[in-house]
């Protein structure tokens, strides 16, 4: 549960941050369906949050402006460190976070402010942190997506967001079309 030096934290990161929101998660769950193209999780259970066992919980919402990205990312990793849900993995969850959220506001929300990108985030000790990203886009396939280690891709300056996703985290799922990831670190 977070401590009161975290909720202290939250509250008055809600007052200081326009645009941004901070609600109650539902339970946290990852379905157990196919994999992303070049996805290499190392092991392909789904994970088993239990909603009354975790040790954090959290829902963030966004405005869809790239403006709003790192502060976001910042503060759900300060409390993520406080509460010692991934110790030694938290650059690797940042980064991920960092590049799903910065997608899903500029492909999914197209960079319009007036547009919501969400975040829940749960964690414990047994299962790791799992983290979900939604966009009010219209979606996409991952399997059409450039391997940005081969060809001309090499040289493109876009294109690695999620080839550093899946490099980063255990698991990495879409769902609802690609307008919602689950990535996951044990």
């Amino acid at each position: 549960m977070l401590g009161a030096k975290s909720l202290e934290f939250v509250s008055a990161f809600l007052h200081l941050t326009r645009g941004i929101g901070w609600k109650q998660s539902p339970q946290p769950t990852m379905e157990d369906t196919p994999p992303s193209y070049k996805q290499t999780p190392k092991t392909q259970q789904s994970c088993g949050f239990d909603a009354n066992k975790l040790d954090l919980k959290l829902s963030v919402t966004l405005a869809a402006d790239r403006d709003a990205v790192d502060p976001v990312v910042r503060s759900v990793m300060e409390v993520v460190r406080e509460i010692k849900c991934a110790p030694g993995r938290e650059d690797d969850i940042e980064l991920a976070l960092t590049e799903a959220l910065a997608n899903a506001v500029v492909h999914g929300a197209k960079n319009d402010p007036s547009k919501v990108v969400e975040c829940d985030v749960a964690c414990d000790s047994e299962h790791g942190i799992l983290i979900i990203v939604r966009d009010p886009g219209s979606g996409f396939d991952p399997t059409k997506i450039a391997d940005p280690c081969h060809g001309e891709n090499i040289y493109a300056n876009h294109g690695r967001g999620i080839y550093l996703i899946n490099q980063l985290m255990d698991e990495v799922r879409f769902h609802k079309n690609g307008t919602e990831i689950h990535m996951l670190k044990r």
